[in-house]
């Protein structure tokens, strides 16, 4: 039933004592039972929204809620809806689909606290030429970068095709020559530009910024493994060069919340800024495991507090290698979806 309440049955964990209980909606809900889960055991009351009844996150979520599309006119006043009527305290994105539209919603939401930077901020950041141009503007590290009709005469090869707007690495192309190039550009379906390749080390940082802009902690990790674009194995490393760019970054673009940051460290000893998503990281759980307690964090900051930053404070070495799950559900009352069994197999001694 679209819209309609569904009240969580499974006993939640045990969690970390908070201050006050504070419900948060997480947005776009998906496949993020990591970050429900995580909010859950910080101590907020869980609401998770999604247009898929299908969406795993749902079902470990203490309340789900079906909504509109995120391009359907009734999203952003379904959203609201549900804030009064579970007296929400923090709106929480989990994708890129809806960070400009709920970043310009702050007033519809309110008094939810929309954990977001400005809209001119997610628009920049969704499209990666505009992200491009504002690194350059607020004087960030980018690799050298151009739309197809301005590309200089000779480009040091190879390139990347990349899309403009997109996620999950889809439409990106490798150019070893000019021929090549004129053929991706040719080739790709959707807007894209043309970016010089990196050719150092790349790194994740995760961040995550109070209301002011103010960076609370910045935690790099290695990139071991990453399928699809999304980091599936990693380890957190104590360099504090990464740390002060992870830091300078976000505060120089005046980020709020969440934010992964991935950059690359160069020969030259120069770190380009590669993208920016204003939102938890695909690798959520490894800056958690390092003690980042950034929903611990963006709980206070809903319930009105200021956390003082304590950059660098996180465990180092700690390594994530991440595995396929799933939920099984049977047909309930009224036609709706309930958890059947979440058993994972024993172990085979």
């Amino acid at each position: 039933m679209a819209g309609g309440r569904r009240i969580r049955r499974r006993r939640r964990p045990e969690t970390v004592p908070s201050a006050a209980v504070t419900a948060v909606l997480f947005t776009c809900a998906g496949q993020r039972v990591d970050i429900v889960s995580a909010f859950g055991q910080a101590g907020a009351r869980t609401i998770a929204t999604d247009a898929n009844p299908l969406a795993p996150a749902l079902y470990h979520a203490d309340e789900r809620e079906l909504v509109p599309r995120v391009d359907d006119p009734a999203y952003v006043p379904r959203l609201a809806e549900l804030v009064r009527t579970h007296d929400v305290g923090l709106v929480v994105p989990l994708t890129d689909l809806d960070q400009e539209l709920l970043a310009s919603s702050r007033d519809a939401l309110a008094p939810a606290v929309v954990l977001l930077p400005d809209p001119a901020v997610c628009e920049a950041l969704g499209d990666k030429w505009l992200a491009h141009l504002l690194f350059e503007e607020r004087g960030i590290a980018s690799p050298p970068t151009w739309l197809a009709g301005e590309l200089p005469a000779d480009p040091p090869y190879p390139l990347l095709v990349k899309a403009r707007v997109g996620f999950g690495s889809r439409h990106i192309y490798r150019a070893a020559n000019r021929e090549e190039l004129d053929f991706f550009l040719k080739f790709t379906p959707v807007p894209s530009m043309v970016q010089s390749v990196c050719r150092g080390e790349e790194f994740s940082i995760d961040v995550f910024c109070d209301l002011d802009g103010r960076c609370l902690n910045a935690i790099p990790r290695t990139m071991i493994e990453s399928k699809g674009g999304e980091s599936i194995k990693g380890r957190t490393i104590k360099d504090w060069e990464l740390i002060e760019v992870g830091r300078s970054v976000a505060e120089t673009l005046r980020l709020v919340g969440p934010a992964n940051i991935q950059c690359f460290r160069e020969p030259d000893g120069t770190h380009p800024i590669t993208d920016i998503n204003p939102r938890f990281g695909g690798a959520f759980p490894l800056p958690t495991a390092a003690g980042s307690r950034y929903p611990e964090l963006a709980i206070a900051i809903a319930n009105g507090e200021r956390p003082e930053p304590r950059v660098g404070e996180f465990r180092e070495g700690v390594v994530m290698t991440r595995f396929f799950s799933h939920l099984t559900l049977a047909a309930g009352s009224g036609g709706t979806l309930e958890p059947f069994s979440e058993d994972l197999p024993e172990p085979i001694v």
